[in-house]
């Protein structure tokens, strides 16, 4: 990875020192270079994230898709929630809020003889010349905030007042390759938070950190792809993909228990089947279901979720709190 990494840290120090730091300075702000230099980096990510969507994804969308014809506000929220996310603006609010938790429980953590597990270095001398190279520190990664991510997932299923929040997610009847960032934010907030304090229990370096959520929020935006692009047999076993995850959007599927209203469903891995696959939520007999939840049909209520960015917001937190 080092010629990808160094281009792309030329590439971010060129944007910090010709845009981000002079307004930082104009600002008033120098204080906070180093957090601006951080920032930058995920700006960057977020702009060739954006890039790689629109060259990548959309033309499989256009070319097999599983709904046709333009959605409106529905799509257009999405597109801001990624918007939000993916240039930094969730991150600077992560900033202000998780970042200095995390600073106080870990500073009282090494205060207390409690220290950071690095988990690439316990796992370094197992394989030399493999285990202790970068590209197998970013495998490991991978899939140990896979598992996390997977087991975030059922507690989001699981319990209700989060459900109340996480439906904003499953409320969208037109799922397209935005519809991954379609989050209450304040279920992202909670769900960066256990990430975050994974990231410094377990030790991993920042460069590592941002490349493992890149190719993760990339594969999220390919798997709620409206598209019937699909891996096969074994592929399906191996990676999530755009059926494999519709099925988990499916009404009445994807969110339900044995019955109907009940918290449950299947497919909740976020990359690798194989969690599903082990812990027996795994369904891969499904085809491109109509997407939403069901209280959203007019004969089980038709129930609002809202349309706008503004309007999910508030019917998450009313259902939170009622």
């Amino acid at each position: 990875m080092t010629p990808l990494t160094d281009a792309f840290g030329q590439l971010q120090q060129w944007l910090f020192e010709t845009a981000v730091q002079p307004a930082m300075f104009a600002i008033g702000m120098g204080n906070l270079l180093e957090d601006a230099y951080d920032a930058t980096g995920w700006l960057l990510v977020g702009v060739i994230q954006l890039l790689l969507m629109l060259a990548v994804i959309a033309p499989l969308q256009r070319w097999r898709p599983v709904e046709s014809g333009a959605r409106g506000l529905a799509v257009r929220a999405d597109v801001i929630y990624t918007l939000v996310h993916r240039l930094g603006l969730f991150r600077v609010a992560m900033f202000f809020s998780v970042e200095p938790l995390l600073d106080v429980v870990f500073g009282q953590a090494r205060v207390s003889g409690l220290d950071g597990w690095q988990l690439d270095a316990v796992m370094a001398p197992w394989w030399p010349g493999v285990s202790d190279t970068a590209w197998a520190s970013f495998v490991l990664y991978l899939v140990v905030f896979d598992l996390v991510d997977y087991w975030i997932h059922r507690g989001q299923h699981h319990f209700d007042r989060w459900w109340a929040l996480h439906a904003v997610h499953h409320s969208q009847r037109h799922m397209t390759m935005w519809s991954d960032n379609r989050n209450h934010l304040l279920d992202d907030l909670i769900r960066d938070l256990i990430i975050a304090f994974t990231a410094r229990a377990i030790g991993v370096p920042p460069g590592q950190f941002v490349a493992v959520v890149a190719v993760t929020q990339l594969i999220e935006n390919l798997s709620h792809a409206n598209t019937r692009v699909g891996f096969g047999w074994l592929g399906e076993r191996l990676l999530v993909g755009p059926r494999f995850h519709r099925l988990h959007h499916a009404v009445g599927v994807g969110h339900e228990g044995a019955q109907p209203g009940t918290l449950g469903g299947c497919n909740f891995a976020v990359l690798f089947p194989v969690w599903d696959m082990l812990f027996g939520t795994a369904r891969f007999d499904g085809r491109f279901e109509p997407t939403g939840i069901r209280d959203q049909l007019p004969e089980y209520g038709g129930r609002d979720y809202g349309t706008g960015f503004w309007a999910q917001q508030w019917l998450g937190l009313k259902r939170l709190l009622g």
